[in-house]
């Protein structure tokens, strides 16, 4: 096994079936349909794992195993990988737990930008996510979804159609506000605080850093 980094099309044909590419990584989603039954499978899936030394994300729930595999040491999806995702697949088919794969999916947030360098250093610091590559952000606790930015004519501020909002613990809002505006942002609006703040990046994109404070959920 090497750590050369597969596509998606070198992962689908290599024949495990029960796994799509995602990204960087192989995902799977088991239909485990009892609590008791998943955490048998999440036991072997940890045994297989120590024994190759090669560690997935694994998320239990009370009717599904869903398993995330990616080669951290090269950033993306080898064939470390998918000798893994292999004997995950047979572990399942031995405790009779069928694969899902119409339930995987992923969400990636692009932003068109005429500033990708600008722009991206702005997002780095507004929601503590790392740069990957020449256009990306990816969250380093895998929680939120990877952005991306897509090179664009400069234009005139648009109406926005989205914003992110961010819902973070009301104690982090003041290093977050102080990153974000020290890589280039701008305070938009804080006469909703401590409910939320608006602040954009230096096209003037906006986020809403979000807390519990006076909402209901």
């Amino acid at each position: 096994m090497t750590s050369e980094l597969l596509s998606g099309d070198q992962v689908a044909a290599s024949g495990i079936d029960d796994w799509r590419a995602m990204y960087g990584a192989i995902e799977a989603r088991f239909r485990t349909g009892d609590f008791a039954t998943g955490l048998r499978f999440v036991e072997a899936i940890g045994a297989a794992a120590e024994e190759a030394n090669h560690h997935p994300d694994v998320t239990l729930t009370y009717p599904s195993v869903h398993v995330l595999l990616t080669s951290h040491d090269v950033g993306g999806k080898t064939s470390r990988d998918v000798e893994l995702a292999r004997t995950i697949s047979r572990i399942a088919a031995e405790l009779g737990i069928a694969a899902e794969p119409a339930g995987i999916q992923r969400l990636e947030v692009a932003l068109d930008t005429a500033d990708i360098e600008g722009t991206r250093r702005f997002w780095a610091a507004a929601l503590a996510m790392q740069p990957q590559g020449e256009e990306d952000l990816i969250d380093p606790a895998g929680v939120l979804p990877s952005l991306w930015f897509q090179q664009t004519d400069p234009h005139d501020e648009p109406r926005q159609r989205f914003h992110l909002d961010l819902r973070i613990p009301p104690e982090e809002v003041d290093a977050r506000l102080e990153a974000a505006l020290a890589a280039g942002g701008t305070l938009v609006s804080d006469e909703q605080a401590p409910r939320f703040w608006v602040v954009a990046d230096p096209e003037g994109n906006k986020i809403c850093f979000c807390t519990h404070v006076t909402r209901q959920h």
